[in-house]
């Protein structure tokens, strides 16, 4: 039954199916709002605590310089977009918090640890990150069909015949159109899973099926959304990666509104009735 509590029906025994509301691109917008004014609510506390995003980024970064993989830098970047939902955990927790008026001090973050849905989120974070390593080994493969066993001798010449031969373009069309496949498959699935695991204990299933459900029932909005997302991140990317620092919790924060905007909350419990007892 455990097994089934983290994969099916979080704490009951039959799989929850959230009500989904129709929403517009002005309600996009308006989460993207509410999301902005979250992180300015207290800006310096989220940089704190996203720096570990950039950080890390530019750590896999010159790792990969240094290990003759300069051809994995682009995927790498545009690939940190898959594993953003999972990262932006404790971000979801604060907007939860503010939103009841409670204190929204960073520490907070880190309380998703002790959430009872924590085994199902968990379970979608190793998800998307399976879901990272396949999309580096497609763009590895994708170059190695163009490319052969060549390596790049340098960054500036790999990008000198990226833009300036056919097969350069060949990869540069190729790789961003897989891209957003994966892309797609992650908003997909993860679209509003992880703040409705943190909001409801529904299981992995239930919270990727809702997310399926919920792009089917609003697809142009919510392919916005993954365009601003998308975007978002190349901006913020572009600094060496510094600009994440920022981008990422405006994005956290936006998609815990985006949840409340898109999925009914759950009913109240049925007021529990006290049997009278007859006098003797």
């Amino acid at each position: 039954m455990a097994n089934f509590h983290v994969y099916a029906a979080g704490t009951g025994s039959n799989v929850e199916h959230p009500a989904i509301r129709r929403i517009g691109v002005a309600d996009v917008l308006d989460a993207l709002r509410r999301g902005f004014d979250d992180f300015w609510d207290k800006p310096s506390h989220y940089v704190f605590l996203c720096l570990i995003y950039p950080v890390v980024g530019v750590l896999l970064i010159t790792w990969t310089s240094g290990g003759n993989a300069l051809q994995l830098i682009y995927p790498m970047v545009t690939g940190f977009a898959l594993l953003g939902p999972f990262a932006a955990i404790g971000l979801y927790e604060i907007s939860r918090r503010r939103e009841k008026n409670l204190d929204t001090s960073w520490t907070h973050a880190f309380e998703v640890r002790q959430s009872p849905a924590m085994p199902a989120i968990a379970v979608l974070g190793i998800m998307l990150m399976a879901l990272f390593v396949a999309w580096l080994l497609s763009a590895h493969a994708l170059y190695s069909w163009l490319y052969g066993d060549t390596l790049p001798a340098t960054f500036t010449g790999f990008v000198n015949d990226v833009l300036t031969t056919s097969r350069g373009w060949t990869l540069i069309v190729l790789g961003n159109l897989i891209g957003f496949l994966f892309a797609l498959v992650a908003l997909s699935t993860t679209v509003v899973a992880f703040p409705l695991l943190l909001d409801r204990d529904i299981g992995a299933y239930a919270a990727v099926e809702t997310s399926a459900r919920a792009i089917m029932a609003n697809p142009v909005p919510m392919l916005l959304w993954g365009l601003i997302v998308a975007a978002a991140l190349v901006v913020g990317s572009i600094p060496l990666l510094v600009g994440l620092a920022i981008v990422l919790p405006v994005l956290g924060h936006s998609t815990w509104h985006l949840y409340r905007k898109l999925i009914e909350p759950a009913p109240a419990p049925a007021p529990v009735k006290k049997s009278r007892k007859r006098a003797t």
